[in-house]
């Protein structure tokens, strides 16, 4: 096949950041998403309707003229977080709210550091319709890195699952094959997110040949069995996966140091990748479902009515994406060939 129009997709889990870097960020995604999950670990955290409302008006000011882009908003939870505030968040248009155990990725120092203390926001949630959205690892230091997706869903993930059994929940940007195990085994209401760079890459891809700092995520690249193991949930079709790149910049400069800050930016690729990924599946006909279909029926919204066509033709992602500031940001796949092309 040499060419593919699905309906228009998109982005379940994303990371704009804030402030100049919108200018870059929201058009790059844009440009073939329709919506996109935003989520909420800024500096200062979004933890509350108001400033859900107000981070949204600024993503609102990046959008490229012309554009019908839109933006959904989420919460981020902590100890702190009240009932009260959940109900706002709903009536305030927040669609979901994202649990992040503390520490376990870029800006979740504030995050959740007592998840079972967090079970009447979780009813509430049930009650409202926000869905929840789980960064599933433990963060324990002294718990293998490796293993630590593993062990969260033994101790909370399944429990939470058990105890609030009509709550939405999107286990996010899922690494083993344990996780797709839980979630294909689990009832409707669970469901997960997968992104470019778990089913491109393993872990030899990230430390074979030196460390490789613009291919460290978090949760970190796994081993090829688990590699395996995700593309082949999505070349089933099931429905209970879906697109979610997250996407998510750094500077160049924080990336190539010893911070080894955690995030892939895909968004000027992942669309295309993810086409790579399901032609090399000979599985190009799962492609809509996965992109365009499962994360709009999951969160109970309308399927887009547009069109999005890609071609079967060689280019390659540019060394580096420059911002107004002179700031320069390497992009996933960066200097590498793409297959695949929006028409």
């Amino acid at each position: 096949m040499q060419q593919i129009t699905i309906t228009t997709p998109d982005d379940w889990h994303l990371h704009f950041r804030d402030g100049e870097l919108l200018n870059e960020t929201v058009p790059a995604t844009a440009r073939c998403f329709a919506r996109a999950i935003v989520m909420p670990n800024l500096v200062p955290p979004v933890t509350n309707a108001k400033m859900a409302v107000d981070y949204k008006k600024r993503i609102m000011s990046a959008v490229p003229d012309g554009s019908e882009f839109e933006p959904l908003m989420t919460l981020f939870l902590t100890n702190q977080t009240s009932v009260q505030d959940i109900a706002e968040a709903k009536q305030a248009g927040v669609i979901a709210a994202k649990l992040y155990p503390a520490g376990a990725t870029t800006n979740s120092e504030q995050a959740v550091s007592a998840i079972e203390a967090m079970y009447p926001v979780f009813a509430e949630m049930e009650k409202q319709g926000l869905l929840l959205l789980i960064h599933g690892e433990v963060t324990q230091s002294h718990i293998d890195i490796f293993d630590r997706e593993k062990i969260f869903i033994d101790l909370y993930l399944s429990k939470i699952v058990t105890a609030f059994p009509s709550l939405k929940i999107v286990f996010e940007h899922i690494t083993t094959c344990e996780a797709a195990e839980f979630v294909t085994s689990s009832s409707d209401f669970v469901a997960a997110t997968i992104t470019p760079q778990h089913l491109l890459l393993n872990r030899n891809d990230l430390l074979v040949g030196g460390v490789k700092p613009h291919n460290y995520c978090l949760p970190v690249l796994k081993r090829d069995i688990h590699q395996h193991a995700l593309r082949q949930a999505v070349a089933t079709g099931s429905a209970k996966f879906f697109l979610g790149t997250d996407s998510a910049p750094h500077a160049k400069h924080a990336k190539e140091s010893a911070c080894g800050c955690a995030g892939c930016y895909s968004a000027w690729s992942a669309l295309e990748l993810y086409t790579q990924v399901f032609d090399d599946l000979n599985a190009l006909d799962k492609l809509e479902g996965f992109a365009s279909l499962h994360g709009a029926n999951f969160y109970g919204l309308p399927v887009n009515t547009g069109t999005v066509t890609l071609v079967k033709e060689s280019w390659q992602v540019p060394d580096s994406v420059s911002l107004k500031s002179g700031e320069a940001i390497v992009p996933f796949f960066a200097g590498q060939t793409v297959n695949w092309k929006i028409a």
